[in-house]
């Protein structure tokens, strides 16, 4: 059995403006960075110990697995774990994103349909995991939607319900047998009293 370790970045500049952001990057904020501290936190409060880690090649991701890691472990970019692609919205007022649910509306502007980017995330990920050695744990940080999709992927394996919404930080536990990905648990940080230089932390957990 292998254990995963699955997260969003931080908060970037773009999120604060409300800008569409897929491929294209934006710099963590000082709260973003203030996050990703907080689970770096969170993971050494328990022990745990990284044999792998990996990100998607946008800066925002990389950035956050250094903050997380503190800046000690050696680590690999990864293309394939990169953002659903928005095709011409890239960058653009979120307010021009098609309604829900997605599917394959950004085709049209060039860019990835839904099962498209959900099988791209998922097999890089699992090519990811299956280099990785028996009872190990690897981290990767990627993003919001890649998560989102990942759990979708894999929610018939699961008992927890998937939150609504996936905010920055997110992490989501699996193991894995070389077969399926069983979520075992989804952490949601409460940032609502988040001090970027000095700031208390709160837990919020799918499992008591």
């Amino acid at each position: 059995m292998k254990t995963l370790y699955l997260m969003r970045h931080g908060q970037t500049m773009f999120n604060v403006a409300h800008k569409i952001q897929g491929w294209c990057d934006a710099p963590l904020t000082d709260l973003g960075r203030a996050q990703a501290e907080t689970a770096g936190q969170w993971f050494r409060d328990r022990n745990i110990v990284f044999d792998y880690a990996y990100s998607s090649t946008s800066e925002r991701a990389a950035d956050t697995l250094e903050i997380v890691t503190g800046g000690q472990m050696p680590y690999e970019r990864i293309r394939g774990l990169k953002e659903w692609f928005f095709g011409k919205l890239e960058g653009h007022d979120e307010s021009l994103n098609p309604s829900f649910p997605y599917g394959d509306q950004f085709k049209q502007y060039g860019g990835e349909g839904e099962k498209e980017f959900q099988e791209r995330f998922s097999n890089t990920v699992t090519g990811i995991m299956n280099m990785a050695e028996e009872n190990t744990t690897t981290l990767i940080v990627a993003h919001g939607a890649a998560c989102g999709q990942f759990f979708n992927k894999w929610q018939a394996y699961t008992l927890i319900p998937r939150k609504t919404g996936i905010g920055n930080c997110a992490i989501f536990k699996y193991s894995y047998d070389g077969v399926v990905f069983m979520c075992e648990d989804v952490i949601i940080h409460d940032f609502s009293g988040l001090n970027p230089e000095l700031a208390k932390t709160v837990y919020i957990t799918s499992r008591r």
